[in-house]
C-alpha cells in the first residue's frame, strides 16, 4: 500500500517549508490540503506557496475553483484522489483537519464539526423551509423531515461534505497509507512566527486583496472570502491602519 507522509501542526509552525523541502529530498510533489487554498486569486490570507517554490516543486490542491463557487470536502477529496492513487511520490500539507482526516482516514458524519454560525442562520429558517433545503442538497435523503435538529446537522454536513449523506455513515479507508508527522514548537516562539507572518501578509497587501476579489465581482459573503482576514478588510469601516489589521492575522 502506498504510504503518504502528512506535515500536521499549528499555524506557523513551519509546515509548508518541511514539506517543500522533503519534497525536494524525496523528489516527491506536494498535496495542499485546506479548504482556503482551493480558491483562486486570493494569495495572501491563505497563504499559498510562493512563486518561487511553485517554480521548484509541484503543488496539486490549489486554485481548484473560483472563490464565489461552494466547494466541499468530498469534491476536493475526488479532486485529489487520482494523485493519491498514482505512482508519484506524494507529501501532504496539513491545514484543515477535516480534509486532511478525510484523505486519510475516510470521511464520516462525525468527523464534520458543528458550524455555530451556519445554526443560527438556520435556527430563523421555518421547518418546511429547512426541509426544501435538505431537499435541494441531497434529493434521494432518508430522514425524519418533522425533527427540526436533524434537518439543521443534515444540512450542516451535506454543505461541508456533499451529498449523498448515506455514504457518511460509515468510514471507508482509502487505498493508501497515510502517515502523519506532527509538528510543534514552544508557545513563544510559535507566536513570534505567527507576527511575523501577519507582518509579511500586511506588506504583501492582505487588505487589497479581498477588495479587489469584491472589485472583480466575487461577493463577499463567498465561501471564498468567508475567513476572518477578509471577513474585517470587507466589513466597513474595515481597516484603517496596518497596526488594526495585525489584530485580524
Amino acid at each position: 500500500m502506498k504510504k503518504v507522509p502528512a506535515i500536521l501542526g499549528p499555524t506557523a509552525v513551519g509546515k509548508s517549508k518541511v514539506a517543500f523541502e522533503l519534497a525536494q529530498a524525496l523528489d516527491s510533489e506536494v498535496l495542499v490540503v485546506d479548504s482556503r487554498q482551493v480558491y483562486r486569486r486570493l494569495e495572501i490570507a491563505t497563504n499559498k506557496p510562493l512563486p518561487e517554490d511553485r517554480a521548484r516543486v509541484t503543488y496539486h490542491g490549489i486554485d481548484l475553483v473560483d472563490p464565489e463557487v461552494g466547494f466541499n470536502v468530498h469534491q476536493y477529496s475526488n479532486a485529489v484522489a487520482p494523485l493519491l492513487r498514482s505512482n508519484r511520490g506524494v507529501i501532504v500539507e496539513g491545514g484543515s483537519n477535516l480534509y486532511v482526516d478525510a484523505l486519510l482516514d475516510g470521511l464520516t458524519l462525525g468527523g464534520v464539526p458543528p458550524q455555530p454560525e451556519r445554526r443560527a442562520e438556520l435556527d430563523k429558517l421555518a421547518l418546511d423551509e429547512l426541509a426544501s433545503l435538505v431537499r435541494r442538497l441531497d434529493p434521494d435523503i432518508t430522514l425524519d423531515f418533522a425533527n427540526r435538529v436533524r434537518l439543521v446537522r443534515a444540512i450542516e454536513v451535506l454543505e461541508v461534505a456533499g451529498p449523498p449523506l448515506s455514504r457518511l455513515r460509515s468510514r471507508v479507508k482509502p487505498p493508501w497509507n497515510g502517515i502523519r508527522i506532527g509538528l510543534r514548537l514552544p508557545l513563544e516562539k510559535l507566536h513570534a512566527r505567527n507576527a511575523q507572518r501577519c507582518a509579511e501578509q500586511l506588506e504583501r497587501g492582505i487588505v487589497a486583496e479581498p477588495r479587489a476579489a469584491t472589485a472583480a465581482g466575487v461577493p463577499a459573503h463567498a465561501r471564498g472570502t468567508r475567513s476572518q482576514e477578509y471577513a474585517a478588510a470587507l466589513t466597513p469601516p474595515a481597516f484603517r491602519s496596518p497596526k488594526e489589521a495585525a489584530l485580524y492575522c
